[in-house]
Order: structure tokens, then C-alpha cells, then sequence
């Protein structure tokens, strides 16, 4: 397997997401959300905002409720996917950092997305500004070390292959509940739930199931890297983490989880 870069680039490329592979490989993203949902608790008649929607299963599952639901998402290749599967429901690309509504929503939610965006003070204030007076925002996403065992092997296997400048290409923000939940507080919100929770996760397709990982969402530590030069590096980090992750037949990745519920106060 050799992983797609973008070669005339300065910068990695994000939102450039295969949403077969997504949707095929990957299901756990959304099918992990139940308790999530749980706490939004969407009411019929309530609008909801799903920030960060992806293909847009989550935001079907909320319409269940019935509530009505818009579902936003920088990537082009979710929304189209998005509105294929669902046609009836309303789909967006809006950048989560660049919300622009006002007063529209009883509750925002998002599911595994904020931590791909590193500036979360204006994700914070969006939402704020998207919430009705009362309204609810409900997230979980990566905190403070998730994935660490998975980063720190990636890291290593690019210093030894000779590409340490690479480890600057890290995607994420996992911050810590303080940090998170003082950011929160600072726009003004009730902080009402905020917890970090282990979550080992199973990756599906056995002994694929790191390098298939790694091709979905960390395919940017590879870029400018040329392809033939990409199957030893996949192969040096295997190593080294299959003792660490890789249990009766499949990987398990370190996930770490914050999960926050917090109020716009009237």
C-alpha cells in the first residue's frame, strides 16, 4: 500500500478524505456515538446543528428524534456523500473554524472532530453564536493522549527513515478537560459534563487494520514522501507497535476521549 500525498504542496492536505474508504473501513466513528447521542437527547421539533457531519450517518440517526437537522462539513467529499445517501436532509461545506450563523440551534453536536482543527477558541465562539440563548453543546473528540502510542511510533519510523521534519506535519489538538473546559468557560458556557476516558478501540480488517488507519487520517506524515519509499516506513512502525496494540488478530488503537456537555447561558 502506498498512501496518497499531495506532491505540489507546501502543506499536507486535510480534507481530502476517501469517504469509500471512510464509510468501508471505518464505521466505528459513528456506530461509537450511542451514548453521545444519549446526552444531546434531541427533542421533536428542536434544530440541531451536527458540526463536522462526515457522510452524514450521525446526522440521520439525530432525525430520529424528530428534530431537524443541518449537518456541515469542510470536506467536499463528505457532503457529496453525504447528500447521496440522504437527500432529504440538509448539508453544508462550512468550515467548523468559519461557523457564521447566528441564534439558529437548540444544540450543536460533533462527534470526532475537534480535534482536527487547531484553532478551537473560534470554534468555541461559533458555536456559541450558532446557539440559541439555552442552547446545548455536545462533543467528543480526541484529548489529551490519544493515540500516543501510535504518534510515537509514526515519529520514530520517520526519524530513522530519514524524514524527522515530517513529525511538524501532526494534524491534531488533543487538549487536556482543563484546558478545554477554560476555553469553554471563557466564551462564556456552563461547563456541565467534561470527562477523559480511555476508549481502546479495535481496527477493522486485521492486520491491515493500522495501515488502513494510517491511510484514513494520518496519511499527512507522509507527504512529499515518494511511494516506494513509503512500504518500509509502514512496515517499521507495524513492528514496532505490534506488541503494544495488535491483540488476538487485530489492532487496538489508544483512543483517548473528551466528552464535554456545556449551556449558553441566557
Amino acid at each position: 500500500m502506498s498512501i496518497k500525498t499531495a506532491n505540489n504542496t507546501k502543506t499536507p492536505i486535510l480534507n481530502d478524505w476517501d469517504v469509500h474508504l471512510y464509510d468501508d473501513r471505518h464505521r466505528y466513528v459513528s456506530h461509537l456515538a450511542t451514548d453521545l447521542l444519549q446526552l444531546l437527547h434531541p427533542t421533536p421539533g428542536e434544530h440541531i446543528l451536527d458540526l463536522g457531519c462526515g457522510t452524514g450517518h450521525l446526522t440521520y440517526r439525530i432525525t430520529g428524534s424528530g428534530a431537524e437537522v443541518t449537518g456541515v462539513d469542510n470536506a467536499v467529499s463528505m457532503i457529496e456523500r453525504a447528500s447521496h445517501s440522504y437527500p432529504h436532509l440538509k448539508f453544508a461545506v462550512i468550515n467548523a473554524a468559519a461557523l457564521g450563523m447566528n441564534e439558529q440551534f437548540d444544540g450543536v453536536f460533533s462527534n470526532a472532530v475537534l480535534h482536527w482543527i487547531k484553532e478551537p477558541e473560534k470554534v468555541i465562539e461559533g458555536v456559541w453564536q450558532a446557539l440559541k440563548p439555552g442552547g446545548r453543546f455536545v462533543a467528543e473528540f480526541g484529548g489529551q493522549g490519544n493515540v500516543e502510542t501510535i504518534v510515537n511510533g509514526i515519529y520514530e519510523a520517520l526519524d530513522e527513515a530519514g524524514y524527522p521534519e515530517n513529525q511538524s506535519f501532526n494534524p491534531w489538538y488533543f487538549p487536556s478537560i482543563a484546558e478545554y473546559g477554560t476555553l469553554l468557560e471563557r466564551q462564556g458556557f456552563q461547563l456541565q459534563v467534561a470527562t477523559l476516558f480511555d476508549r481502546p478501540t479495535r481496527l477493522e480488517d486485521g492486520k491491515n487494520g493500522l495501515r488502513n488507519w494510517i491511510e484514513m487520517f494520518a496519511s499527512c506524515f507522509f507527504h512529499n514522501i515518494p511511494a516506494e519509499q513509503q512500504e518500509p516506513i509502514l512496515t517499521r512502525i507495524e513492528k514496532k507497535l505490534h506488541s503494544k496494540l495488535y491483540h488476538e488478530g487485530s489492532w487496538i488503537a489508544d483512543y483517548k476521549r473528551i466528552r464535554i456537555k456545556a449551556v449558553k447561558l441566557r
